[in-house]
């Protein structure tokens, strides 16, 4: 964390009291020790209100009230703790966090045709806009990265990111993250030049029967993914090195007992949609041409399509923190029973 051991805890506690005082964020922290394990009443005194529970030693059941937890915590959408439990498992400490939001403005359910994932239709997600700002290009040192923002009821958005055919998953998403600190400048989309200015997008004059405000459509994919990570994989990134020798103890601030991390995982899940459950009907009319349109004028149509694997950050608009992240590489199947 880049703090003093003396500081760290409050600082723990500090954001995860920000957290959820933010609205359509959920966070939570949970603690479980057998009754050998003596805490120390001063960092014990720090818990959030019924955040402490026991370890019966009765697998079973501490499996269950664990599991329980977890969905409880996150509405259902993660139903079991990602952690082994053993005889030897002194100590569970678990945190949680669940996001909501609804877009300001819906999609449309559409299939979708995409060269990358020809295997099926994909559920795609279509809409319109006036508003040229919310899709925009970023020059990065690894490549150029086209940014779409959603914006989410709960200040909550979702920022979209497509790099280039070259680039890896950890390039766009680290464009990604220079984007949001405005360490890349993004050229949006009402300055974009006429071509194709970045990956995906497409502008061009298109000529109207009347005068028409320059558009935005956007094609993207839904998708619902949920992965498990296994943090130890990673000791050095996450600061479990040392904390893994179980040769003698860790962690004296919270008990005299001998700790020492023997595992640590986590798993995460994320859902785009249009927004809920929506029933729709669409009436097609054939017609023949009854003269020439007299197309007068002229605007201009900027079109974006995220088909092909792409990237996701979702932040919280106020204090630009980061939330959730994650690299979409299959999206939500178009259901087979619609026509």
């Amino acid at each position: 964390m880049g703090l003093p051991a003396d500081q760290a805890a409050a600082a723990a506690r500090e954001l995860l009291a920000g957290l959820a005082a933010m609205r359509g964020v959920d966070a939570a922290l949970g603690l479980w020790t057998k009754r050998t394990v003596e805490l120390r009443e001063a960092w014990a005194a720090g818990l959030p209100a019924e955040a402490h529970g026991v370890l019966t030693g009765d697998l079973g059941a501490d499996r269950a009230a664990l599991d329980a937890w977890a969905a409880k915590r996150t509405g259902g959408l993660i139903e079991q703790l990602p952690l082994p439990l053993t005889d030897a498992t002194e100590l569970v400490l678990a945190s949680a966090l669940v996001l909501r939001t609804e877009w300001l403005r819906p999609f449309e359910e559409v299939p979708m045709e995409s060269e990358y994932w020809r295997d099926r239709d994909r559920l795609g997600l279509w809409r319109r806009t006036a508003l040229l700002d919310r899709i925009g290009v970023a020059d990065t040192p690894d490549g150029h990265v086209t940014e779409l923002k959603v914006l989410g009821d709960t200040a909550i958005d979702v920022h979209l990111l497509l790099g280039e055919d070259r680039m890896t998953p950890a390039q766009v998403l680290g464009a990604g993250l220079g984007i949001l600190d405005r360490r890349h400048p993004v050229v949006p989309g009402d300055r974009l030049p006429y071509g194709d200015p970045g990956p995906g997008l497409r502008v061009e004059r298109t000529r109207c029967t009347s005068p028409q405000p320059p558009t935005l459509d956007v094609t993207t994919a839904a998708y619902d993914i949920s992965t498990r990570h296994d943090l130890l994989r990673l000791h050095r990134l996450f600061g479990l090195t040392t904390a893994r020798d179980a040769t003698h103890g860790h962690f004296s601030g919270i008990s005299p007992f001998p700790l020492a991390i023997d595992s640590a995982e986590q798993s995460t899940t994320a859902r785009f949609g249009a927004l809920g459950f929506r029933a729709a009907a669409v009436t097609a009319l054939g017609a023949v041409a009854a003269g020439l349109p007299d197309l007068r004028y002229v605007t201009t149509t900027v079109t974006a399509r995220f088909d092909r694997p792409f990237a996701f950050l979702a932040l919280h608009r106020h204090s630009r923190l980061v939330l959730a992240a994650g690299w979409v590489t299959e999206p939500e199947p178009f259901p087979d029973d619609r026509d």
